[in-house]
């Protein structure tokens, strides 16, 4: 693996090229306040961004509050979001988050890593698009897209997502850590996709040891 200074160099590249190639990257899933980006990161575990948002105006509406989550029939939940897959996990998962959310934080979503990861079903990747999107607290976001894409380009040899995110976090200004985390998802999910990368469209394809290498 490169040294540092090199992987520092790589990283820092990538992400001004990506950034002219991704100058809207955001999160795609709709929102309008912390409590809805956690229901809706929560169910887009496994899922598409597109069929999260189709399932959330409803929900919602249904369950305007943590509280109204908190207090939700498992069934009436389940029903609501089986559409996107693994439902009765994702329906205790959110259950139980707002449970905590309501008795540990007055109903309000808490903005801190560490009270984040202390609600039940929280993990890093989550409290960190939380972090990045609703707190304006520089995260790097570990998706699938992420893990595969900082592997390809050397920035990282690790495949725990925690091991990625701090070896990640060191090549970059913090400012940029959330642009990039949503560069890199986009590029992941337009270019450098998982079976058959398109290393001809690619813009940082000479900053990438794996370049070509696919074909």
């Amino acid at each position: 693996m490169a040294s540092e200074d090199d992987r520092k160099s790589r990283a820092r590249k990538i992400n001004r090229k990506l950034g002219e190639q991704y100058p809207d990257a955001r999160v795609m899933l709709d929102f309008e306040n912390p409590l809805q980006l956690l229901i809706a990161t929560i169910l887009a575990a496994q899922c598409t961004d597109k069929k999260v948002n189709e399932v959330t105006p409803a929900l919602f509406k249904k369950y305007p509050s943590a509280k109204a989550f908190a207090e939700a029939k498992p069934s009436e939940l389940e029903k609501m979001v089986r559409q996107t897959g693994f439902f009765r996990q994702k329906t205790k998962s959110i259950i139980a988050a707002c449970r905590d959310i309501v008795e540990k934080h007055d109903g309000e979503v808490p903005g801190t890593m560490e009270e984040l990861t202390d609600l039940s079903g929280v993990g890093r990747k989550t409290a960190n698009v939380l972090l990045g999107a609703t707190f304006e607290e520089p995260a790097i976001i570990v998706d699938t897209h992420f893990k595969r894409l900082t592997n390809r380009m050397g920035l990282t040899d690790e495949s725990d997502p925690d091991k990625i995110e701090f070896d990640v976090r060191e090549l970059l200004p913090k400012k940029e850590w959330t642009n990039f985390s949503h560069r890199i998802t986009f590029h992941g999910r337009a270019v450098c996709v998982a079976r058959k990368p398109k290393c001809g469209e690619c813009v940082v394809a000479k900053l990438c040891p794996s370049a070509f290498s696919f074909d």
